[in-house]
């Protein structure tokens, strides 16, 4: 039971983040997920809710879209999500945790801090393209296609739907490819799929009220209390797991 319910719980969250912000999806749902499920249950199932909740949202971005732009970071990241996939059956539960809390630890002051930050020029598509790569390769070990190329486009002074139309059709991308390598690496079990049957549909209204907020709502406001919230379950995640190393 405390299985379902900290599964709706991440569905209900991460889908209303996913739709207010964009991108999220897998650092809010597994601070609930990586308690009760395996890497290897938890990871295909953040790609597919996180592919589903991409494609719900994709039509309100397109206009803004552009490609010379977009292309790099998604030509990386489909280099990196190969290895990424790779990579996931042979992390351990421990590693697994402590690499996500740390990341959730570094990334969301950074995020936090963003708006001090110096805006950077330098490197051009070639930058745009490691980021992707990493972006790729944390997208295929699990999801987490977004931190790193969402605080690169930041760092590099792109407006809020300038970023928006560039990382949403970049994770779309990298979800499309990661869940079709998980499902010819048979990490997609019958059980992978009976749960993100049961978490899609606790998601779907979170994430088309995110959608409706987004416009209406201060996005640095919204945005402060998620990273304050995700830093305190990476947080929590480090206390967890770093005793069992």
């Amino acid at each position: 039971m405390d299985t379902y319910i900290l599964v709706a719980a991440g569905a209900v969250a991460a889908g209303f983040v996913q739709g207010l912000s964009g991108f999220a999806f897998g650092l809010v749902a597994m601070s609930f997920w990586v308690w009760v499920l395996a890497p290897e249950v938890a990871g295909p199932l953040v790609v597919g809710c996180s592919l589903l909740g991409q494609a719900m949202s994709i039509g309100g971005v397109w206009r803004r879209f552009e490609a010379g732009r977009a292309l790099p970071f998604i030509v990386g990241g489909v280099v990196g999500v190969p290895l990424g996939a790779w990579l996931l059956p042979h992390v351990p539960p421990a590693v697994f945790k402590v690499a996500l809390g740390g990341l959730m630890v570094v990334w969301c002051p950074v995020m936090l801090c963003a708006g001090d930050l110096p805006k950077l020029a330098f490197g051009g598509r070639g930058a745009d393209a490691v980021a992707g790569w990493i972006g790729g390769v944390m997208g295929g070990l699990g999801g987490f296609s977004g931190p790193v190329p969402t605080v690169w486009c930041v760092l590099r002074g792109w407006d809020k739907d300038s970023q928006r139309a560039m990382f949403q059709p970049f994770h779309l991308t990298m979800h499309t490819l990661t869940l079709g390598a998980y499902v010819a690496g048979g990490l997609v079990t019958p059980g992978v799929v009976g749960m993100f049957g049961f978490a899609a549909v606790l998601m779907v209204v979170p994430a088309m009220a995110g959608a409706r907020l987004y416009r209406r709502f201060s996005d640095a406001g919204f945005r402060r209390l998620i990273l304050l919230l995700l830093l305190g379950s990476g947080v929590a995640l480090l206390v967890n797991a770093l005793p069992r190393l």
